[in-house]
This record gives structure tokens, sequence and C-alpha cells, in this order.
């Protein structure tokens, strides 16, 4: 290294050693990706002359354009990072999920796909789905062919949309899937709504037009009996409801009947639901007393008609005329799992009047008894007002507080210092006037001889006190003064207590006024409420139902349907605290709760047609899964393909051609790092004749695998000698077989991994079968590297006829392809995480975010056979975590940079990097750390959302963003796959895990097991 360095400043004239690394390191870095290029399309490949060239322009530009110039580093090795993007090959992340991600677990719900901006479509129609009644009437749906037939085109319409509705349903019904598509019913829409990436705050309009156009298609099977009457239509009879409404407008009574779907109901200014709906019903003043004099408008609402299903749409969107735009309103609304609807029908209305004269009286009561408690407790004619009790008791605190002692005029005007050896304190000198030093100095030796006069200022007694206190009190005086205080203050203590008292009861009375059994014979219990996270102009919806069979709620998340509790549901809805809040409660008449749900008969009990498609859908899942699998067995990772030259020699040698694909593989893994093997032994033959094996080992890099091998056949050189090559296979054997038992069951420490040193380790601690471990064993001893010496090249021989002995009853070859792809991906993926650990500690996140996405992907498929199959999945989760918040950080600062440019960057980053992995991390198993994380980072973004330092064109931006960033759908992945690492490069696998593993843990608790 100090060599290299030296030349470098002799060439280039630089001296500055540490500049001088830097530069080198840029350039190792293009020259391994070079090397990359080279492997992938050979020496002549196109991109060979270019990188060559980008190579020397890293170089040039770092060295000598960048020096004297420290700070510019970063922003070349920038450019240089820029330029090599443009040069990298371009991949997809096509991997399918693993099988059990496709499949539902016996009778639970579906999820529903989200094919982009869609999931307001899934919150309501699972909202709709999971009530059985509405279910039974759109699966039971059918109409006349003649009827059909006379239908005009928005008929035709309609009904095409309830078939599309009714497949819909029956897959949700009985669907193997874990999740359905909704995209041929949604295709419907799109004359509408335009497109299905229509402004999510429309979701209301689009409920409003999926019950029109559901009750025209109905009304059409009514009119064949009954024309023109609704009365008869089902979605009316479930849905629509009556009110009453009576007033007074200018002197002049009136009333009127009206129809209700969904009742809407304003937010601002209200705690709870029932405030929500007070303020509703009742409007202006309706006191008969007033009414012709004073007030010129009032009126009250009453339901005379309540449906089954009864929704309630949370106004939570306003405009503002300012900014020109929608905003969402955030403020926390309460609601209950059970409201009692008694209150608000026509039937109680004398009732309800009375309680609502008797609480309009309490409420002033209140407001009188609250305003007389203030002036105690903010008592006071300035602007400082305190509370009067407190005020009471400081005073009788400064009267009972013990006056300074008073000290004589005399005594306080002169006071003799005697003799002391101590030093003058500084202040004191610098004190004295006309202080020079001179003057000081003598002062203080005079004064320090012997003991003289000093004429002080009088002290005043507010100097003496440390608290204030009177001058002067009789004890007549203090006691007057106490006892008149103490009983004020005790007085005004009971005045205090009674008004909190009075003021408890009013409210107890006021929270209790609808509590009469007589107002709780309606009660509506909750089913389901749909939550809106995000702002006025982006979000993402979800809902949560209660399962009423098994007695909790459940979470709709597109795709996903998972447990939750009220306590959740509380925290995401109520609002106040982010950005989620309900818009949309569902509540259902408790006489009409859905009976226990058995799927399987109602499927049983569908039309033939719909049961024929829900099979022909699964059969098609089979379909899949089969293609899958074979797409699976088809791919062998081999890290390194071997030379079409070795193949042949291989095959030839170990019989039936259709075991090539498995010797491939594991004589890779028999012959890991071959070339430097080769070397190395070619290299220590001196070495070996003057002082042994063990000795010429010491003088090169083998890899593990090849180390143990040339040591057991040394230990077996006397059997080799005394008995044979046979008897020297088989001792050496049993001498490595030992040497790697015992390696794998040594425990394990963060810094050493045995698995790196030998696929058998791996194999070992796997519980692997026996005759896996042995063929793999033996095609190590059968290496053509073991050109050592005679006896080397005599047990290669013999192991390599043993092979061919082996036939496919002896070992199943299938399985033992299967155990060498696993440890091929093992190593893969220790390869890829031990790359973006390293990146990750050089603050190159970029390139280092792929590599632990990689890495956490396939060690997830790894995991699922066992957790010895792969590597610590929370240490990747835990990087990919800080790698992942880190970008955004970076991406967030350059949009909000303003400059083009760097908003141009940050839009990529988001694009390419953040948004691809929080899709990838957000499935079944998601972590809380990483919610958090994913939550943290839309926050982030959804914060810039109205800022006045944003131009419109960069809050348009900011909106085409978000809806990507907050909305979970299952649009296909495109990640870029990280450049191409040879695990058989030079450098030894486990010292470099080993030094990134002390790294990491020495700035950090990470526990590796």
């Amino acid at each position: 290294g100090n060599v290299l360095l030296n030349q470098m400043k002799e060439i280039t004239g630089i001296q500055d050693s540490a500049f001088l690394l830097a530069a080198l390191k840029l350039v190792t870095a293009e020259l391994t990706r070079i090397t990359c290029l080279v492997d992938t399309y050979g020496p002549e490949g196109s991109l060979i002359p270019a990188a060559l060239g980008n190579l020397w322009e890293v170089f040039y530009s770092t060295v000598f354009l960048s020096h004297d110039r420290p700070q510019d580093t970063h922003s070349a090795e920038n450019k240089y990072r820029s330029k090599r993007k443009r040069c990298e090959m371009l991949s997809l992340w096509v991997e399918s999920p693993k099988q059990n991600d496709w499949r539902r677990a016996g009778d639970w719900p579906v999820g529903m796909k989200n094919i982009g901006n869609t999931c307001w479509f899934s919150a309501v129609i699972q909202s709709l789905f999971q009530l059985p009644e509405f279910r039974r009437l759109v699966l039971g749906y059918s109409l006349p062919q003649n009827v059909l037939e006379s239908c005009r085109h928005t008929g035709k319409r309609n009904i095409a949309f309830m078939q599309e509705l009714q497949c819909l349903f029956a897959l949700m019904l009985g669907t193997w899937r874990k999740f359905v598509d909704p995209s041929a019913a949604l295709e419907l829409l799109r004359d509408v709504f335009r497109s299905t990436e229509q402004p999510q705050q429309d979701v209301s309009e689009f409920t409003h037009k999926l019950l029109d156009w559901l009750e025209d298609a109905f009304q059409l099977t009514v009119n064949a009996t009954s024309p023109g009457d609704k009365s008869e239509n089902p979605m009316v009879q479930l849905f629509y409801g009556t009110f009453l409404t009576e007033g007074v407008h200018e002197g002049n009574t009136f009333s009127k009947i009206e129809t209700f779907g969904q009742y809407p109901l304003q937010v601002n200014g209200y705690q709870n639901l029932n405030e929500c709906l007070e303020g509703a019903m009742v409007e202006g003043e309706m006191d008969e007393a007033t009414t012709s004099q004073s007030v010129k408008y009032g009126q009250e609402r009453w339901f005379t008609k309540l449906p089954p299903v009864l929704t309630f749409e949370l106004s939570r969107f306003k405009f503002n005329q300012s900014l020109g735009q929608p905003e969402k309103i955030h403020t926390k609304l309460e609601f209950p799992q059970t409201i009692y609807m008694d209150r608000y029908l026509y039937c109680n209305k004398d009732l309800i009047q009375m309680k609502r004269e008797e609480m309009k009286r309490l409420k002033e009561k209140m407001v009188t008894l609250q305003q007389k408690l203030e002036r105690y407790m903010e008592y006071g004619s300035g602007p400082a007002r305190f509370p009067l009790p407190d005020m009471l008791q400081y005073v009788l605190e400064f009267i009972v507080t013990k006056p300074a002692v008073a000290v004589s005029s005399a005594q306080s005007s002169q006071t003799t210092l005697p003799h002391s050896p101590a030093k003058p304190h500084v202040l004191d000198v610098l004190s004295q006037p006309n202080g020079s030093v001179k003057h000081c100095i003598l002062v203080c030796s005079f004064s320090l001889s012997k003991s003289i006069p000093i004429f002080l200022p009088p002290v005043s007694p507010a100097e003496l006190s440390e608290h204030p206190a009177p001058h002067v009190v009789s004890e007549e005086e203090m006691k007057l003064v106490q006892t008149c205080l103490q009983r004020w203050r005790n007085e005004i203590e009971q005045d205090v207590q009674d008004l909190k008292e009075s003021i408890a009861r009013i409210n107890l009375s006021i929270e209790q006024m609808y509590c009469d059994p007589l107002l709780q014979q309606v009660p509506y219990r909750l089913h389901a409420v749909l939550v809106h996270e995000g702002q006025a102009n982006a979000g993402h919806y979800w809902a949560f139902i209660y399962d009423q069979p098994r007695k909790r709620w459940l979470k709709y998340n597109d795709i996903w349907v998972t447990e939750s509790s009220w306590e959740e549901l509380e925290r995401e809805s109520f609002g106040g605290l982010r950005s989620a809040s309900a818009y949309c409660l569902m509540y259902i008449n408790e006489d009409e709760g859905p009976e226990a749900r058995q799927f399987q008969k109602e499927v049983e009990a569908l039309s033939p047609e719909l049961r024929h498609y829900i099979q022909e859908d699964n059969w098609r899942l089979e379909q899949e899964a089969e293609e899958w699998e074979e797409e699976q067995s088809c791919k062998i990772p081999q890290m390194e393909p071997s030379p079409t030259s070795e193949l042949q020699d291989l095959s030839s040698e170990s019989g039936p051609v259709c075991e090539q694909s498995v010797r491939s593989l594991s004589s890779e893994h028999a012959r890991i790092a071959k070339e430097q093997t080769a070397k190395a032994i070619a290299n220590t033959a001196d070495a070996y004749e003057k002082n042994g094996v063990e000795a010429a080992l010491c003088e090169v890099m083998l890899s593990p695998a090849m180390q143990g091998v040339i040591l057991a056949i040394a230990k077996a050189r006397q059997t080799f000698d005394r008995d044979g090559s046979e008897a020297g296979l088989v001792k050496a054997f049993h001498e490595e077989y030992s040497r790697l038992y015992l390696l794998s069951k040594e425990t394990p420490t963060p810094q050493n991994d045995a698995r790196l040193q030998h696929v058998l380790i791996y194999f070992l601690q796997n519980n692997a079968p026996q005759q896996v471990v042995e063929r793999t064993l033996l095609e190590q001893f059968a290496d053509k590297n073991l050109s050592y010496d005679e006896r080397s090249i005599s047990i290669m021989k013999v192991a390599r006829a043993k092979l061919s002995e082996i036939g496919p009853d002896d070992v199943d070859m299938e399985e033992y392809k299967r155990w060498h792809e696993d440890y091929s991906l093992f190593r893969k993926v220790s390869i890829y995480l031990l790359t973006g650990l390293e990146l990750y500690q050089n603050r190159k996140y970029q390139e280092s975010l792929t590599y632990l996405v990689y890495a956490y992907q396939s060690n997830t498929k790894l995991l699922l056979k066992g957790t010895n199959r792969g590597v610590s999945e929370s240490l990747i989760a835990l990087y990919r975590r800080k790698c992942l918040l880190k970008l955004n950080e970076v991406a967030a600062s350059l949009f909000v940079s303003c400059e083009e440019a760097h908003v141009s960057e940050g839009v990529n980053i988001l694009n390419e990097l953040i948004i691809p992995c929080m899709h990838l991390m957000n499935n079944f198993e998601i972590s809380k750390e990483d919610l958090d994380a994913i939550e943290v980072m839309r926050n982030r973004w959804c914060s810039y959302l109205g800022r006045e330092d944003m131009d419109a064109k960069l809050q348009m931006k900011l909106g085409e963003l978000l809806p990507r960033l907050l909305d979970g759908s299952t649009e296909v992945i495109v990640l870029k796959e990280p450049p191409k690492i040879r695990p058989n490069s030079p450098y030894d696998l486990c010292s470099r895990f080993a030094a990134v593993m002390e790294s990491i843990h020495g700035a950090s608790t990470v526990t590796v097991k």
C-alpha cells in the first residue's frame, strides 16, 4: 500500500496522502465494476471501451481537477455515481412472492387488489360485502330475459355492473386466493369517473353512484310487478330512511318529509358523534314564545324511519378560500360502538324537546357557575391574574416571616479587622476607591501588619433579609391579620369547592340526560369504519369491519386482512393525532345483525354459473402455482457458471446426463476459489518438501474447503503408505468429516459464521440427510485441483471412481440439488449483506439499499425452511430501515431545495428506490419498527402539502408522488438489481465477514445469532 501511495505521489506531484487514498478508492470501485462487465459480456463487450474511458475520467477528475479543493471530493464522487448509474444494467424485480402469500387460510376474509389508487373501492366494497343481507341480494340478483332486452343503455350498464359485482362477491366467498382482483367491476366505473386515478376525495360521490346504480338495477326487477314503486326496492329498504323537517321561516311555519341515504354530518366544532347529530337535527331557535318576535328562522329534523344500515358521512374536507384549494379537517371526533337513535326519532319528539329545554337550562347555569369560578381562580385587576386562595396564602406566609435582626449604626459603620495572615479578596481590592495596584498593595500590607478600623457603608434591612418580611410587626397585629386571612382563605376555598361540586353535578346531569331506559330502545351497532389518511388531494383508504362470528375487529387494507382491536381503531379513526381519521361510519340495527357466517353453505346456494366461475378461478390458481413451482425448480442459482469444457469433462465421468445440473452446482462448492487454490498449490511445492503440508498452508491463501481437504490427506499419509490409496481416502474422509462436525457444533459468535467456511458446516447445522453430506464431502476429494503430489492425485482418482458408482437409488439427486441451491443462495445473501453494510458505513446509501433489499428478499426464502438456513433477518431489516430513512431524508431535502436539478434527483430517488422498497416491506408480516419507519417517511412528505414557500408546480409534483407513496398497492414492483458480485473473488469471505461484524458491533447493539 505504501509503495503504491509513493508511486502516486511521484506521478501526480500531490503529497496529500488522505486525498490520494480517497481517489484510489473511487478508481478501485470503478475497476471492480469493469471486472463485472468483463465477466458478464466478455472482453469484447460493447460497454467495455466506454467503461475504461470512464475509469480514466474518474481518476483524472478526482485527482487533477479536485486537488486543492478537498470540499469537492464528495461532489466528484456524486458525479462519478451519476455517470456510473447511466452505464449500469437495469432489471426488474420479477420474482413472485412465496406461495403462502397467494393462498387463503380457511374461511378467513379475502383482501382486494389495488390496481392503482383504488383503495377507496376496496374499503367501500368490503364494508358492503360483510353485510349478509346485502351480500344475499347481490348474489341472488337475476333478471328475466325479456326485461333485459327492453333495457336502454343506462339500464344495461347498471346490469353489467351488477353482474361483475356478483362475480366479485362469488370469488370473495369461495376463492382459494388470499385476495381478489376487482379490475372488471372497476372498468365499468371508468365512464363515470374517467379513470381509476380520479382524485380520491371523490370517494363519497363514488359511494352515492354505486348505490344509485344498484338501486336502478333492482328497480328493473321491481317494475316487473310494481312499476315505479321504489318502496319495494331492496336497496331502498336496506339503506334509505326518511326524516321530517319542521321549522319557521319569516314567521311562517313549514314541514316536509325527505328521504336520505348517507346522512352528512359536520365535524368542525363537535367532540363526538352525538354532538354532530344534535347540531344537524336542530338549527336556529324553535321556542314558540320567541317565534313571532325576534327569531326569523329555525328548524328541527326528526327521523321518521331508520334503515337497517345507517350510514353517516363525516365531512372532513373544507375549501380554503385564501389558498384556493381543499383542506382536510384533522380534529378529533369520538364515536361509540353502540349508538341509541331514540333521541332523534319523531315518536319521541315531546320527551326530547323537554330534555333539550332542560339541557339548555343546565348549560346556561353551567356557564354562569364557570364564570363565577373563573373570578376566584383568575383574581386581580391587572394583566396578571392568580387564584384568590393562593394569594391569601402568600400574604399569610409574608406575615409570619421573621424580620431581619437590626444592626446598630455605630457597629455598621465601623468594623475592626484583626491581624490575619489571610490574603485580601480580589473583589475587595478592586472595589476600593482610587484603586490603583500600588494603593491596593499598600493598604493590604498595612492591614496585615496590624488591626485597624475600616469604615463600611450602612446596611439596609432588605439587604440583610433572605426573604421579604415585615420590618416591624407587633404580636397583636400579627394575630389579628393571621386570624382574618385564615378565615377568609377557608371561606374562599369552601366557595371554590362548592362551585366545582355544582359544576360536576350539572356535568353528570348533562351526561345522563339521555340515559333514560325509554330512550335506549333503538340501538345501532357500529359495523364498519372507513378511514382516510393523508390530505385533501391525496391519501390512502382502508376499513375496520366488525366480524360478528369471530367477535373481533378486522382491518381491511387492500390485499391485507388482519386482526385488529377497538384500541387500534380509536387511534387510527378518531383523528386529532395524525393525518388519519374516519370519514364514513356504518351502523346496523341490532335486530338486523349478521348471523353466523357460513361461507361454504353460501357457496353451495349460488347459481351453477357462479359456482362454475369460482371453480374455474381456483383451477387457474392451481395452474399458476404449478407453473411457478416449475419455473423455480429450473432456476439453479449458480454464482459463477463453470466453463463449458469443464462441464463436459465432469459429465463424461459422472454417469447419466440428467445429473449434470446437480453436479455442476455441487462441484462448484467443491471447487470454491479453484483458480487461487491451483496457484497456491503450485507455489507451495518447495515449502511442502521442506516443512510438510501444515507449514506450506501457512504460506498461501487457500479456500477453507481446500485447506481442510489437503490437511486431511496429509494426516492420512501413513495409512496411504501402508494400506494403499483407497484406505488413505477413507482415513482422510473421516478426518475431514470429524473436523467439520466439531466446527458445526461450536457456539457461533457475532464475528464468526462457520457456515461461510464450508458447505458441509451449513449442511450439518441444518440436519441435511447423511447421503447428501457424504456425497458432498466425496466430491471435495474428487476435485481435479488436488494435483498436489502423487498421494493427492491417487486419492482424487479413487474418489472420482467412487462418485461414478453412486447411482440415483443411493442419493435422491433432486434433494441433493435443492440443498446445494440453498447453500448457493445463502452465500449470495451473505455477500449482498456484507456489501450492503460496507456501503452503508461509507454513506453510499443508494447502492447499499439495493443490496440489502435483495439480501432480505432472498433470505426470506431460506428462513422459511429453518432459522439456520439464512442469516439474521433482524440485522438486514435494521440496516435496510436505517438506509431507507437516510435516503428519504436526502430525497426530501433535495425536493424542498426548489432547484430543478435537485428536485428531479430527489423524485428519482423516491420513485426508483424508496417507494419500491416500501412496497416490498409492506407485506403480511411487517414489523412494528418497519411500520413506524414507513409512517415517519410518509409524514415527512405529507408535511409539505400546502406549504406557502413551495410554488404551485412543486405542489402539483408532490400531489403526483403522494398517491404512490401512501397507497400500498400491489403494482409491479420495479427495483434496480445491484451489480453482480463474484463470490469466488480473491478476498477471504470469512475475514471480511469478521471485519464488518466487528465494526457493526462497535457501533450498535445488534445481536447476530
